[in-house]
Order: C-alpha cells, then structure tokens, then sequence
C-alpha cells in the first residue's frame, strides 16, 4: 500500500511556490496514495490523469451520493444527498438535471453571448476609470448578474440577491459566508412557491414545475439545487476569472500573444481552465469492493480526484508545466467528466471568454499594488484579494 503523509486537503498547501513539485514527485511515485487527513480520515488520493478519469466516468463504482467534496468529516453524508445534482448517481442525477439543461446548453448560451459580452465589457469600462481595483471585486460582478436573469430576479430585489450572494460567496470567514447563503434559501424558497402558481420563461419556473414520473419535485429540492447551480455558476467563473488573469500578468508574453490575436479565445479559454484548476479536487465513495491502480479500494472507501493533479500528468499532456494557449487537443478535467461533467461548461466558457475579451480589449497593463492574497479552500481555490492598477488601452 502506497501512503503520504502529505495532506492535500491542507488549504495552506496549495499557494505554495513548491506544491507543483510535490504534487508531481507523488504522482511519479504512485497514481494513488492513501492520504491520512485531518478532517475526513483515510482517503484514496488519485493523482494521475488516466485513473482520475476512470473514476469519474464510473458513477456505478464511484457513487456521488456521499459526497461530491472533502470537508464534511469522516462518516458525515451531506444534507442533500439524493436531492441534489451533485449528489445524485444516475438515472436519479440525470432526472434532476433534465430541467436546467435548457438554460445551460450551447445553444441557449450562444443566444446571450452578446449580453454578457456587454455586461463585461461595462464592468471594465467602470474599472478603467476608477484606475485601481480590485479585480476579484471586477470579475465577480458578471456572473452574479447573469445568473439574476437566468433566474429572472425582480428589479426590485436585485441589489439585495447580489449583495447576500456576495456574502454567500465572497464572505471573509465560512460564519459570513453561511449567513449568506441562509438568507438566500428562504428567498429562493419563496420565489419557487410564487413561480409555481404563475410560472415564467426562467430557471426558477422550470424547476419548481418540473415533474418526475408525474410528481413535482418536493420544494426543499428544488431550492437545494438552486442554490448549489447558483454556487457553481458563480464561484467557478470567479475564481478561474480571476487566477486566469493572475497568470497572464505573471506570464506578459502571453498578455500580449492574446491581444496581437494569434491565439483563438476559446482555446486560451481552455488552457486557463487547465492551469488554474481552481476546483481542486472532486470526491467519490467506493459502492463496491474494486481495484485502482493496483490498490484494492473497499466499498465505503472515500476517492478523492485531485483534479489540479490530472491536469498537470505528463501522460495525457504534453509538457503540462508550460502554459499554451493553443495547447490542442486539451481534454483538461476542470470542468468534470462522466455523468457529472458542468451543467454550466458552456455558460462559463463564455463568461470567462467574455471577461478576458473585455481586459484585453480596454487595458494595456495590470499592475498589481499589493501582492494578491490566495484564499484557503480546496474547493474553489482562488484568490479573495487582487488589487491592480489599470492603464487604459
């Protein structure tokens, strides 16, 4: 059996200058390791791109329903297990997810891009003007506001859902950030109660009027999966917003590669997902006795995919220490895969594109002021603070 005593669910690790290499001598060592953390007891740490993928395309032996993230504590199973998406095994995953689809599909998206390319574009307008920001502040703007019109919030209650996700999501200590988000279930609570006796064109509507072989959903579900679309949606654009700008300032050559257009942005897009990582791992619990990588895994047992890990394996891409943009193909795990694979994936990429498009094409230089401050989660790794000064284009 191959353990460490290293543990990846150490939040301090991963802002580390040397975590790479670690990271990267484990792997050499083995594709799975036996982690001992503090929080969740044993897990199995999956480390390598091939095993990593195997396992999240095997929701039969790799079940979600246990938890979909390391944090809970040994033996702990979440309170929406079997009620929410990301915490479903098909074919209960797939019915939940059958009514949002719509809203997140490349077709629906494409119908907005234009919107959002506006919404970003006047979010970097306001911040070239006030000249130094803070760009997680900046970023974190677009997909709030997009996520209040898929949901089609009131005018009047705009500033007020934008200003309890900003705490749910942006709080300074999880105390905050839960006081967030227990103010915005009751409100989502009640729009699903009014959108099921006068149902609009919007993601509330559909899923609080959705049935499943004849039922309505009860309402307890349909805001517990409102309100893990509405995290998903926000923090991973927030985060791989604003890491993925981090990168391009650390990297200058390729600020100016995307601005002189010799790299598509769909493609930058997609390395910058690549790179960043930002949702460092995903976790499955073994339904069955099974074996991976030659390590006997026992029904129970917690599988941690260390996404950050899989992205950067030499056997699936090639030199994964260099950032290319054009990098093709990239078949990077950011986004999942399997069953679970983002419901959001296309609504991302072109907020992210967008955001990145509208630096471009309004700044000349960032200019960091302080040096950036990294928060300390291994779910949504990112940055809490980015303060930059901007020089117009």
């Amino acid at each position: 059996m191959v353990s460490t005593t290293v543990d990846l669910t150490d939040p301090g690790l991963w802002a580390l200058p040397d975590t790479p290499a670690l990271v990267e001598e484990l792997r050499r060592e083995a594709p799975v390791h036996l982690t001992d953390t503090v929080d969740d007891g044993p897990v199995w740490s999956v480390l390598s791109y091939q095993h990593s993928a195997d396992v999240l395309r095997n929701a039969a032996v790799y079940s979600s329903e246990s938890g979909s993230l390391l944090g809970a504590g040994a033996g702990q199973t979440p309170v929406g297990s079997g009620r929410m998406m990301a915490l479903t095994d098909p074919p209960r995953h797939r019915e939940l997810r059958s009514p949002a689809n719509p809203f997140f599909s490349p077709g629906g998206v494409r119908g907005a891009a234009r919107s959002i390319a506006e919404l970003a574009g006047e979010l970097f307008d306001r911040a070239v003007e006030q000249g130094e920001v803070d760009l997680v502040d900046v970023v974190s703007a677009l997909p709030l506001a997009v996520m209040c019109d898929l949901l089609d919030v009131p005018e009047k209650d705009r500033e007020m859902v934008v200003r309890v996700c900003d705490i749910a999501f942006l709080g300074r200590t999880p105390e905050e950030r839960r006081a967030g988000h227990q103010q915005l279930i009751p409100y989502l609570m009640h729009q699903v109660m009014l959108r099921r006796t006068d149902p609009r064109d919007d993601l509330i509507s559909m899923m609080a009027t959705y049935r499943v072989r004849g039922k309505l959903l009860p309402v307890e579900d349909v805001v517990l999966n409102l309100d893990n679309i509405v995290v998903g949606g926000v923090q991973t654009v927030r985060h791989t917003a604003a890491m993925g700008l981090l990168t391009l300032v650390q990297h200058p050559e390729l600020w100016q590669q995307l601005q002189r257009g010799e790299v598509g942005m769909d493609s930058a897009v997609d390395e910058l997902l690549r790179w960043t990582s930002v949702g460092l791992h995903t976790l499955r619990t073994a339904s069955r006795d099974t074996e991976l990588a030659g390590r006997q895994i026992r029904r129970g047992d917690r599988v941690a995919v260390w996404v950050w890990s899989a992205n950067r394996d030499p056997e699936a891409f090639d030199r994964p220490d260099l950032i290319r943009l054009d990098r093709s193909p990239n078949k990077h795990l950011a986004l999942g895969l399997g069953a679970h694979y983002c419901i959001g994936a296309p609504l991302a990429k072109a907020e992210l594109g967008a955001l990145f498009s509208a630096a471009l094409e309004r700044v000349s230089a960032i200019e960091p002021t302080a040096p950036p401050q990294y928060n300390r989660s291994i779910i949504n790794f990112g940055l809490d603070h980015f303060p930059v000064r901007l020089t117009p284009r």
